[in-house]
Parts: structure tokens; C-alpha cells; sequence
């Protein structure tokens, strides 16, 4: 699987969000500077996750960004989709194959199946989960 910066990137901001907007809108600027994350590139960012209605924004003096829903229904999985980043580990595009005739190489159920078990392991993390570090063994336990 290769996940691209744009996803990555992604999940880093909004987890900053989510730890954040308690006491009021969060500005990209702030953000930037504390995930070490050029602003223009997360104003492309976030323009794609407010499309998709996973945040809304306000401007003006105390304006900023804000999570649409609860960090608790919100999965890293859509946030990643939500980038335009498909969880794909096969080299495959499209329906054919990725060999030169358009068939599917010798392993290519095993990487789809990976790719298949990457994106259901990040639909069932939340957003929340990342923020509250609650990843690991303690998450393993509840």
C-alpha cells in the first residue's frame, strides 16, 4: 500500500483539530506551524475534507476550522478516502491486471486482500481513538 503525504498529512491535521476545538475554531495557520505542515498545501487539505462535510469553517476574527461531527464517529479511513487517496496495494488501476495484456499478476489476491484488511483495520479507528492515543493494546482491550 502506498499512502501518499496527502493522507497522511490529512489524519495529522484533523487529529490537531479534534484535540483543539474545544474551546474554539482552529486556524490552518496554527495548525500548520505545529504539525510542521506547509499551509497552502493544507488548504488544498482541507477544502477536499470540507467538500466531503467532515468539517466547517468560519471566518472572520476567532474564525478557523471546526470538526463537522464528533471525533467519535469519524474514521480514519474517511479522511483518508476523503483526500482522494484510495487504500489500494495492488499496482492494479481500473478493471484489468496489472501485467502488460491486462492480466493480474501471480500475487495479486494477496495484495488486494492487504489492501482490503488495511482499510478495514483504518474504518474502525476513529478519529478520536488517535487523538485520545487510544491505539494498541489499550484499544485491543475495550
Amino acid at each position: 500500500m502506498r499512502l501518499s503525504t496527502k493522507g497522511r498529512y490529512a489524519v495529522m491535521a484533523m487529529v490537531d483539530l479534534a484535540r483543539r476545538q474545544q474551546e474554539r475554531s482552529v486556524s490552518l495557520h496554527d495548525i500548520a506551524e505545529r504539525q510542521e505542515i506547509s499551509l497552502s498545501y493544507l488548504e488544498q487539505l482541507f477544502a477536499r475534507l470540507r467538500r466531503r462535510g467532515l468539517v466547517t469553517s468560519a471566518r472572520g476574527p476567532g474564525g478557523g476550522y471546526r470538526l463537522a461531527r464528533e471525533a467519535q464517529a469519524m474514521t480514519v479511513a474517511e479522511i483518508v478516502l476523503a483526500v482522494d487517496e484510495p487504500i489500494h496495494a495492488t499496482r492494479c488501476r481500473g478493471k484489468g491486471g496489472c501485467m502488460a495484456r491486462g492480466e493480474r499478476c501471480l500475487t495479486h489476491d494477496l495484495w488486494e486482500e492487504m489492501g482490503r484488511q488495511i482499510h478495514d483495520f483504518l474504518a474502525g479507528v476513529s478519529l478520536a481513538d488517535v487523538a485520545e492515543g487510544k491505539l494498541g493494546a489499550e484499544r485491543r482491550a475495550a
